[in-house]
Order: structure tokens, then sequence, then C-alpha cells
């Protein structure tokens, strides 16, 4: 929180510039690059290239299949896609079709490519031991992107620690392949339909194959077309079996699979003398004597450095490397052995000082190891929210650089979806000049994203202002780089949201501080909804590149570099207008008047963690993990295979007696338990004003137990009439498949019916808070209604919020229907208002007395809005409309009174004795003090 003088905002000078890279130079429109996993998509699924393709369902979730089943419906040159589910013994289907085919395969045999992940292939390789000898028309590709989920907080990686103890019972039939750069991803891709064998080519899902930059790409394969041996389809190509990079010379090399570790050491050694780095790219089938060629005769020292799931453990690569050593010519150099476990191995990629520091351990390593900068690459670092008009940006700015003859882009895109509802994207843009041309070395490690980063990127944007308040993303500028933050705030209320540590940060290393509104200059343009949204990522592109050009970055310049990409106007509005508004637009903010207070009352701020892949779904809607409408194929899956989508004993062990309905309220930290209505019984007449009643549950083969003081908890329902009434008036079809994530652990996810859903999960007649109506302003169509929301949601829209709040006592089904144009999809809507929490009735009975039931003494809760209304309670209506034999869920809520020990006891009962005599009976009903 600042703590003094107001900051001071200016509009930029004609002569402030981001850096000193030379001014863009067109050159002939190129096409738009694919990224390398949508060009293995492509190959593989060619008709004259494989017979059939298996696409199983963790490829999907990993991002890689959806582009091949969604070509399968309209492009005819696709091959026959099937989808599978991952299972133990996956590969007996594979294998039987290799062994069997069919009578379509009998002219042209049969060639079987199959998508999945390490994962899903380790459930694979004990059926794969019976595969049959590959002929020339008959073989099986797999097509593996390396990501995994590892740790409890799920973030992805390229490990391949939980593969490596399975590969060595592979059959001699099969060969694996390893690529690690984009264009090798491809090359291999395509070269594993020319090999004599059955191949399983494993590829960088996690970074590399994911970056969009310019490729080339390789002749697509036949089937036909197969060479005589492994080593000579490699030669053939340019590759090789193994590849050596570092000093002639060597004293000490390291050996390591080839991925995106191997380019880390590989950059990080490329200068250091006596040390060098042996990559394998063929791990299956292994060739000693092309490994003991490879080797300097001046080893001394081998470090094997491979994927293990623990540090003790030895895995493939350690069998091959001491076996080649066994007759190795001359001196036998020492070996030594360095497991990676999952987690270091996130470490070692998202930390430069980690890598280095790692080296420096190994025994005899040099100690001053100095890792090359490239210092003439820019890198940027942009944060937003999915699917707004502003995540593409991005995506703009590379189009806009891959036109260029001098610089070469290259842009990785990751996604959070744990860590704040609706997620975060983080896009990372390396600009490098195309005479550069150093090795490849992966975005994850030169633009690394880490909770303890030092600041690597020297431009920062924040696409999305409410990620100031609940992410830490200022550290990852560097010292003197510039920030531009898209926000309606002011500045005192920019200033406002950031956190003492932001406000360290940009004084301490010297921060530029750049806003631009782009709502308020798209708005001032006047064109339609569509458009309008079209042009604040048009706004917000000009924006980078007035910071980035500096005074090179003249109109004339400006509009030759987006005349490819926008023409002279963008809906109606004229580029020159555009250009003379965002350049008026953008303010510095100069906060060196600005001190940092106190950090009392700040929610503490999140950390970027890469856990989700964008997937691009068949009718071109792009998502994350989260929150999806889905079809009723979903509820088959889930209703057919229920152990493949539901953890057995989530919170009980199952010996328990009474264990855990693993399905029941999985969000609830409390035991949950299913109990039965037996009584619910009005105890007041009915002309009297309010309805007191009596429940009682029945606890039999629950397991539940209370004692004296503590409180049940009940899961109410919202009314059905009323959520009908909703999905009507919403224009949602009630009937329609839902996913959502469970609150609180995004590793689980309910999938039930939209009905389902709103009357029995989300708190749709509940109180909003003060976030909701910003949250909702996003989504609203109507300039009237979105600035309505923006203010209710500002401080200044206090007196507001609390009128409609505890006077209007409004729903979020209200605001909803008195701001119709903020209409988000279903699926974000019930991640925006959140789950019906449970409401909690002192329980009315002691079970000492009564066994296995529980009794509640309930009023239901009524009034009247100032507009006429009627409002009722959630709980109580629901409860008071119980039937007999209908199913509960409730849980126990301890009491905060502690009973004392038995000695004592008998002044408990005392007092209690007095409170009840000394309570005035109710002359209509003596049994309602009894209860």
């Amino acid at each position: 929180m600042a703590t003094s003088n107001s900051p001071v905002s200016t509009s930029i000078s004609s002569s402030s510039t981001l850096t000193s890279s030379p001014i863009l130079t067109k050159q002939p429109a190129l096409p738009y690059s694919l990224t390398a996993s949508n060009l293995v998509e492509l190959i593989s699924s060619r008709s004259a290239t494989t017979s059939v393709l298996f696409v199983y369902d963790l490829a999907e979730q990993a991002g890689f299949g959806l582009l091949t089943k969604a070509w399968s419906k309209s492009d005819q040159g696709v091959t026959s896609v099937v989808s599978l589910q991952t299972r133990a013994g996956a590969g007996l289907s594979l294998v039987g079709r290799l062994s069997q085919g069919t009578s379509r395969d009998a002219p042209s045999g049969s060639i079987l490519t199959t998508y999945t992940t390490p994962t899903g292939l380790i459930e694979m390789i004990p059926s794969l031991a019976y595969s049959p000898p590959p002929t020339a028309n008959s073989r099986l590709v797999l097509q593996i992107p390396t990501i995994s989920a590892i740790g409890d907080r799920l973030t992805l990686s390229p490990t391949l620690a939980s593969l490596n103890p399975v590969l060595s019972i592979l059959p001699e039939s099969f060969v694996v392949l390893l690529s690690a750069t984009p264009q090798e991803s491809v090359d291999l891709a395509a070269l594993a339909y020319r090999f004599p064998a059955h191949v399983i080519h494993l590829f960088d899902h996690h970074s590399s194959s994911r970056e969009i930059g310019q490729l080339h790409i390789p002749s697509f394969p036949s089937k036909e077309e197969v060479g005589s041996t492994v080593h000579s389809v490699l030669q053939q190509s340019g590759y090789d079996n193994f590849d050596y990079t570092g000093d002639k010379d060597a004293h000490i090399v390291l050996v390591v699979l080839n991925g995106p570790l191997a380019l880390a050491l590989k950059a990080t050694l490329v200068n250091m003398p006596y040390i060098g780095v042996l990559t394998v790219r063929v791990l299956r089938p292994w060739d000693e004597s092309a490994f003991q060629g490879i080797l300097p005769s001046t080893v001394k020292h081998i470090h094997i450095i491979e994927d293990a799931p623990f540090e003790a453990s030895r895995g493939i690569l350690h069998t091959d490397v001491q076996g080649s050593m066994m007759d190795f010519p001359g001196l036998t150099p020492n070996i030594h052995h360095e497991a990676v476990t999952p987690a270091r191995l996130s470490e070692l990629l998202n930390k430069p000082s980690s890598l280095v520091q790692f080296l420096t351990t190994l025994p005899l390593f040099p100690p001053d190891i100095r890792p090359s900068e490239v210092a003439t690459a820019a890198k940027l670092l942009f944060f937003s929210a999915p699917g707004t008009s502003l995540s593409s940006v991005p995506q703009r700015i590379e189009k806009t650089f891959a036109q260029s003859a001098s610089v070469s882009p290259r842009l990785l895109t990751d996604h959070d979806v744990l860590s704040r509802p609706g997620a975060i994207t983080a896009d990372r843009l390396w600009l490098q000049p195309r005479k550069d041309l150093r090795p490849h070395t992966p975005l994850s490690v030169t633009v690394p994203i880490s909770g303890d980063n030092e600041g690597v990127c020297n431009f920062l944007a924040i696409l999305d202002q409410s990620l100031l308040k609940s992410h830490s993303l200022l550290k990852h500028a560097k010292r003197g780089a510039s920030i531009l933050i898209v926000t309606s705030w002011t500045v005192p209320e920019l200033v406002t949201s950031l956190s003492t540590e932001d406000i360290s940060l940009v004084r301490d290393r010297g921060l530029r501080l750049y806003t631009i509104d782009v709502k308020s200059i798209a708005s001032q343009m006047e064109p339609g909804w569509g458009a309008r949204n079209s042009l604040e990522g048009v706004i917000a592109h000009l924006a980078f590149l007035r910071l980035y050009l500096g005074s090179r970055g003249s109109e004339a310049t400006i509009l030759k570099l987006t005349e490819n990409l926008y023409g002279t106007s963008v809906g109606g509005v004229q580029m020159t207008t555009l250009i003379a508004r965002v350049w008026d637009g953008i303010l510095e903010v100069d906060m060196s008047t600005v001190m940092a207070g106190p950090n009392d009352g700040q929610e503490p701020r999140k950390d970027f963690e890469f856990n989700a892949i964008a997937l691009t779904t068949e009718d071109g809607e792009t998502v994350v993990n989260g929150a999806k409408v889905g079809s009723w194929h979903d509820a088959a899956r889930h209703l057919l295979f229920p152990y493949a989508f539901v953890e057995q004993d989530i919170r009980g062990s199952s010996t328990e007696q009474y264990p855990q309905i693993p399905t029941l309220h999985p969000e609830v930290p409390d035991r949950t338990y299913l109990v039965t209505c037996i009584v619910n019984r009005r105890l007041t007449p009915k002309e009297y004003d309010r309805n007191v009643f009596h429940v009682e549950f029945d606890t039999t083969g629950t397991g539940l137990k209370y004692s004296i003081g503590e409180a049940l908890g009940v899961h109410g329902w919202n009314d059905e009439e009323e959520v009908l009434d909703f999905c009507n008036w919403y224009g949602i079809d009630p009937a329609r498949l839902i996913t959502i994530p469970v609150p609180g652990d995004d590793t689980k996810v309910h999938t039930r019916t939209v009905f389902q859903a709103l009357q029995q999960q989300i708190d749709l007649f509940g109180k909003p808070p003060k976030s909701f109506y910003s949250d909702l302003a996003k989504y609203a169509k109507g300039s009237a209604d979105r600035h309505a929301l923006l203010f209710i949601g500002a401080p200044e829209g206090g007196a507001t919020f609390k009128k409609l709040s505890e006077k209007d006592t409004v729903t979020f089904a209200d605001v909803l229907q008195r701001y119709p144009s903020a209409r988000p999809g279903i699926e974000v809507l019930c991640e925006l208002i959140g789950d019906i929490k449970p409401r909690h009735y002192s329980i009315a009975s002691a079970q000492s007395v009564v066994g296995d039931r529980v009794d509640l003494l309930i009023v239901t809760v009524e009034w009247e809005t100032p507009f006429g209304a009627q409002r009722y309670g959630q709980c109580t209506r629901y409860l008071a409309g119980l039937k007999i034999g209908q199913k509960v869920t409730v849980s126990i809520k301890p009491s905060v009174m502690k009973v004392r020990t038995p000695a004592s006891q008998s002044v408990f009962e005392k007092v209690d004795a007095t409170v009840i005599s000394s309570s005035p009976r109710n002359p209509r009903n003596p049994s309602l003090w009894s209860v």
C-alpha cells in the first residue's frame, strides 16, 4: 500500500524507447507458423502415412490429438481416427490389430499410429512386449508428447522419470527416439515412418514443440518408403544416434537424454573448456560402437544425468553407458551418476542459478561456470485472462515480428488454472536477430517464470488489472524494464492495488511503469460491440509497438508493420486515428514519490504455476482445464468406467466400517454423511405467522456421531422451479452436461447436468460479494451495464453496493437480470458464483438417548424486499420441503464449548435443568420447548 505522496502520471515523450534493437525491416509475408506439435499431428494423420490412428484420452488432455480429430471430420486426406481410453493393458488392442489386421488392411498393410503420454505409455509397454515383428507393411508408431503432472500442485513437467524403469522391457524390434528442438521434433516424427521397426518417438511437448516460430516442413512420408536400417535413415536426414557439443579435448563429459535439460546444459556450458555434453537421440537400439566413437579420447570422467523417480534410482541410460565402458579403447573413464527427480528437473529448468549450482556440485566439476547471455535478444512476458479480448495480443505481436527480415520471434503460451477462477495465461515472447545462429534453448529456460524469480524480462505486460491483486507478477521484470498495465483504474487506484512488495520492486529495480485504458479508447471510437472487442486488442498491440520502438515508431512505420494484420482500418476506424489516440492514451506513472507502507490486511499474492495447456475444441473455441459444457458422451464414460474418474477412497481408509462416499461433496473438508429424513412436522398452526418445524434424520449405517453442543451442517438445494425459470431466461438447456472443478482441489471435477449443478451446487440465489460485480463487468456487452457494474465493484460504489446487499437483498440471479447484457457462458458463470455453503443448525437431540438419529428444531426465514419481492432462506426452505425418505447430505461442526469431565458433569446438568425449567412454555404447543 502507498503511504505518502501520490504518484504522477504523464504522457510519454516522443523520444521514449524500450530497446536499442534495430528498426524492423519488412520482407515478403510469410505463412503463419504452426507449432511443431501441430505439424507432428499433420504428418501422422495423413492417410498416405498411416492406416489407422488411435488417439488416447491422456494425449487429448495434454492438448495433443484434438486437431487430428477435428481434421478427420472435414479433411478427406486424414486417415481413420479412433478414440480410446487409457487402461492397464491398453496396448493389447494395438498388438491384436498388428497381429491379425483387418480385411481392409490386407492389400496395403497396417501402419498404425498412436497418440498418448508417458503415463499412458507405461500402461502399454507390458502389452507391447508381445508385438509381432515389424514388416515393411505392418508397423507401429507411437507419437508421445512428453508432459506429466507432478507434485501436489500438479505442475506440468517434461520428466521421463516414471517411464525410465520400464523402457528396458521393450523388445528389440522397437526404436526409441528422443527429440528436443521444434525442428527436430517435426523431422523425427516424419522419419519414424521410414524406419524398418516399431517406433516410439518422445518429443518435448512441455515447451519446444508448443512454441510458435518458423519451421521447415519436411516431405510427408509414405507407407511404402521404408529404409533398410535405422542408422541409414538417420544419416540420410542429417541426424545421428548421438550428438556431441563442447571441447573436443574434454576431460569431463555429461551424458544426457535428448530433451529440454540437454538443451539447457549445452547452452550453459557452450564455452567451458575441457567440458562436453553428449546427447542421446536414439536410446533403442543402443549403438555401443557409435557411443564409444563420439566420446573424446581425452575423457576422464563421465557424468550420467537422467530422469529418475528417486535420487538413488539407476535407469536404462546408466545401464547402457556402464556396459559401453566395459571394453572402451584406452583408459576407462570414471563414471558418475546423477538422478534428477521430477521436482528437481522443474527447478533446474525454471531457475538458471539452480542449474549452475547443480553443475558445480558434481564431482571434479569446475566451480567457475558463467552461462552465456544473449545480449541482443529481447525477452517479453505477458499475463492475461484466457478468452478475453486481450488474450490474443501476444499472438498479434508474434505475427508482426514474423514478417521481419531482421528479427526472429518465438512464442510460448502456458496456463495456470488452479490459482485463480477463470485461469491466468502467461505468454513468453523471445525476439532474437535472425543472424544470431545460437543453438535452440527452450523458452521455459530462457524466460523462466518461477516463484523466486530475480527478474529476467525487459518488457512485462499485464493485460488484466485484477491480476495485480491476486498474483505477484512485477518480480519477473529485470532491472530497468518497462511494464505496461492495461487498466481502467486511475493512477491512485492502481497504486492502492499494488502490494508493498510491488511498490518496493518498482523503486529498487528502477522499473518504468506505463498504463493505458483500452476500453475507454475503444468506446470513444463508437463502434459496434464486436468491433469494440477487436479494437481493444489492436489498441494494446499498438501500445506495445509504441513502447518498443520509441522515437522510431512513427505513424508511417507502425502502419507499415501492421498493414498485413489490420489493413488501413479496424471496425470502420482508420488506423491513423487509432494510432493517434493510443499515443495520447499511454501514461507513464512516476513512482518516485510513492513509499511502500505496512503490509497489514493485504492478501498474499500467488505465483504463476504451469499446470494446463490450452485446448482447442472441435467448434473452434479455445479453453483450458476448468468448467466446461459437455455432452452425454462424458456422462457415459463416467457411468461405464467410474473407477477411472473417481478416487475410490479420498478421505477415509477402505477398512473403515462406514467409509466416506468420495463423490459426496468432495470440496468440503469435513466428513460428509448421507442421512434419511424420517420426520418433518410443523409445530405451529398454519395461520401462525412463523413456521417452526421439527425434523428427524435416520443416521443408521452412516457412522455419524455427535456430541452435546455440536451443530449439523446441512447442504441444501435451490428451489426447483426457480432454477428452471432461470435456465429458461438465461437460454441454457437444463439437461445439458457441465463439468466444474471441485473448489480447493482442481484435480477433481463434478460432471452433472446444468439443472443439477444450479440446483444442488451453485449458490445462484445467494448474496453476491462486491468482487462479483467487477468480475461480471468483463462480460457485459452494453456500455451502460458494464460501467454500472464497474462502479458498484469500485471503492466509489460502496454505498450502492451496501443498498443492494442489505436493503434490496439482491441475489446473483437478480444481478444478472438487472444487467442482462452481462451474460457469460454458463460454465464461466458457475465458477464466478461458487458453491452453496452448508448451513449449520444446533442439534436438538442427544445421541445417547435417541441412538441412530439426529433432530433439528428450525424456524423458516422469510422476508419481503422494498420492491415487494418475497424472499426465503435457502436452506430452511429446502428443509421445510423435505419429503419422508428423502436423502440429505450433512456434516458435523464441532462445538467451541468443551463439555467437562464426568466428575464435574453434574454441574452442567444442573445448569441445563435450571434453564429448561425456567423457560416459558408455549401454551399453544406444549411440546415446543420440550424438544
